[in-house]
């Protein structure tokens, strides 16, 4: 039987963290919103073969980005102090636990005891020390701009590591779960970009190129071992031959369903789940080009895009009206700025003075034609002609991200917290908004969670209220797995995939 279950799941991203979107049916049943949990016993050595789509270049996942690499190496061969759980909260790793100081500058750890690297090295503060001073002095580092703010790394003692940073930000805890805080055995000599050697639940085994990776338990490690005694990855990027190895026996879980294939679960024994991510489709106006820097012309774009059809036509995802999606901190329901207005629209363009409208949407090739087609529709409709330019990706980056020669784009951005981008002039959306950039600013200084999730709030209201962009719509992702499979994560399967939990049931 197929079964889909009330979860919400993920589509593969791209470099920069910009990802690809997996289209899908709109004639399948409701999705639930928690996973189908298995019955029965954990078999003592399970053994896991995950379907996967992006393969990475190598395993080095200090110098190499990519959501490829993030998706299996990290919480499951590389830890950092902290990590996030499904629902994007912060909890603590190789740290039993961490305070600040009241002026947000300090930030003290107590390291677990008994870690060992999978090297057979001891963990101690040193290595921390070693991790993070890389990454605050190495420009070649992931996540090396992100430590600009960082004043010093220190280890007290063994079990102790003290940040101070030069100014509060209370997104420091949040960036030491990104690579940048994973931590490496100081002065290993191993090879990162075909071996690995981390502190987490899983060693690395073997790479057989453009087509597994396998992970092995680590029956040394510090915390609960493992229940998985082996996880292969295999990667298999055409959506349909990942279907075809799943139903035909040789997969035990998928991710990056096609929503448009789920259908063929149909008859299986495989559940279905759905789970939400962080991926703003991202609707991109150029507000530094006339007459997109005309806000009346903005909104009546905003209002000419009949968001219920993309969903259809994408076959999943949720409504989105603002900047920040419903995972990240500051996340407000923005449906009350606007809505479908085909006549408004027209009334608006109108006012500004605009008449026979002409706009180029610039978007990387690789998006297909879903999303243009309806948008092509919506616009002609209220007597905008919408011209599509679909380019390579490296083009769009020369072009639109680099050079930001473009009227309109599109592309999902799939990055967490990423709301810097709209405090960021210089950024290719081209918005400069001065009380923004104060609110911004004033929600990274401040100590108190519950007054930056405030201010980010009404910064996102402001961006919103401005139509510097529409987004179409935040991204979910689908996963099929057998009902065998207990406790395989649901949220942001395209960026992350910890096993630590996962059994099979027999």
């Amino acid at each position: 039987m197929f079964r889909r279950t009330a979860v919400v799941a993920g589509l593969a991203a791209v470099a920069i963290a910009l990802s690809a979107c997996a289209p899908s049916s709109n004639n399948e049943p409701s999705p639930s919103t928690t996973s189908a949990a298995a019955t029965g016993s954990p078999v003592a050595d399970g053994e896991l073969v995950v379907g996967l789509v992006l393969e990475p270049d190598n395993l080095d996942i200090r110098h190499t980005s990519g959501a490829a690499l993030e998706q299996i190496l990290v919480d499951n061969i590389y830890q950092g102090l902290v990590t996030r759980d499904e629902s994007n909260e912060i909890v603590p790793a190789l740290a039993t636990d961490y305070t600040v100081s009241p002026d947000g500058l300090t930030y003290t750890f107590t390291l677990q005891e008994g870690v060992v690297f999978h090297g057979g090295q001891p963990l101690t503060s040193a290595d921390v020390v070693a991790s993070y001073t890389a990454v605050q002095t190495d420009p070649t580092v992931i996540g090396n701009r992100d430590f600009a703010n960082v004043a010093s790394v220190t280890a007290p003692d063994a079990a102790t590591v003290v940040i101070t940073l030069t100014e509060p930000d209370i997104n420091f805890l949040f960036t030491l779960t990104t690579p940048a805080g994973l931590v490496f055995s100081a002065g290993d000599t191993t090879d990162l970009k075909t071996a690995a050697n981390g502190t987490g639940p899983f060693i690395f085994d073997s790479w057989k190129r453009k087509d597994s990776i396998k992970f092995t338990r680590n029956d040394a490690y510090w915390g609960d071992a493992a229940s998985l005694a082996e996880v292969t990855f295999v990667y298999i990027p055409d959506f349909t031959a990942g279907v075809n190895a799943a139903t035909t026996g040789d997969l035990d879980v998928l991710t990056a369903v096609d929503a448009n294939l789920a259908v063929n679960f149909e008859g299986t024994d495989f559940i279905i789940t759905e789970g939400k991510t962080t991926d703003k489709a991202t609707l991109a106006f150029n507000n530094k080009k006339a007459p997109l820097d005309n806000i009346k012309v903005r909104e009546a774009l905003r209002m000419a895009i009949n968001h219920e059809a993309v969903i259809t036509a994408v076959g999943s995802g949720v409504e989105e009206f603002g900047p920040i999606p419903e995972l990240d901190p500051g996340y407000e329901d923005l449906s009350d700025v606007v809505s479908y207005d085909p006549e408004g629209a027209k009334k608006l363009l109108e006012e500004a003075g605009v008449k026979d409208l002409e706009l180029t949407l610039t978007i990387p090739s690789f998006y297909g034609t879903t999303v243009t087609k309806q948008l092509v529709s919506d616009f002609n409709a209220v007597g905008v002609t919408l011209k599509i330019e679909n380019v390579e990706f490296p083009t769009w980056l020369n072009d639109v991200y680099t050079n930001h020669d473009y009227d309109l784009s599109f592309v999902l951005h799939v990055e967490p917290r990423d709301f810097s981008n709209w405090a960021n002039p210089e950024y290719y959306f081209g918005y400069d908004n001065a009380k923004v950039q104060e609110l911004y600013a004033d929600a990274l200084a401040t100590t108190d969670a519950d007054e930056s999730d405030k201010l980010l709030a009404e910064a996102a209201r402001l961006v919103s209220e401005d139509h510097a962009a529409d987004w179409l719509y935040t991204g979910t992702t689908l996963t099929a797995h057998l009902p065998k499979v207990s406790g395989f994560p649901v949220n942001s399967v395209n960026s992350r995939i910890n096993l630590a939990d996962v059994a099979i049931i027999e």
